[in-house]
C-alpha cells in the first residue's frame, strides 16, 4: 500500500490541473503552452506569446511543455 501525504496530493493535483489546462489552451493558440513549477502557486501555466523570448528563470523552471495547435500555414 503506497500513503501519499496531503501535501504531496495537493501537489499531484495541481500538476494535473495546470497539465490539463495547457492542454486545452495549446488547442487554441499558435504558441506552445508550458507549466512552469512556482515555489509560491504551485504550478502555472504560461503561454509562449505572452512572454516573447522567454527568461532563463522561466526556461530552467518547466516540468511540460505541449506544442501549439493551430497552424497559420494553408
Amino acid at each position: 500500500m503506497q500513503i501519499i501525504s496531503t501535501n504531496a496530493a495537493a501537489d499531484n493535483a495541481a500538476y494535473f490541473a495546470a497539465v490539463a489546462y495547457a492542454e486545452r489552451r495549446a488547442l487554441h493558440s499558435y504558441f506552445d503552452q508550458h507549466v512552469v513549477a512556482d515555489n509560491e502557486a504551485g504550478y502555472i501555466t504560461i503561454d509562449e506569446g505572452d512572454y516573447g523570448a522567454l527568461p532563463m528563470t522561466i526556461i530552467d523552471r518547466i516540468v511540460y511543455s505541449v506544442p501549439g495547435g493551430r497552424l497559420d500555414e494553408y
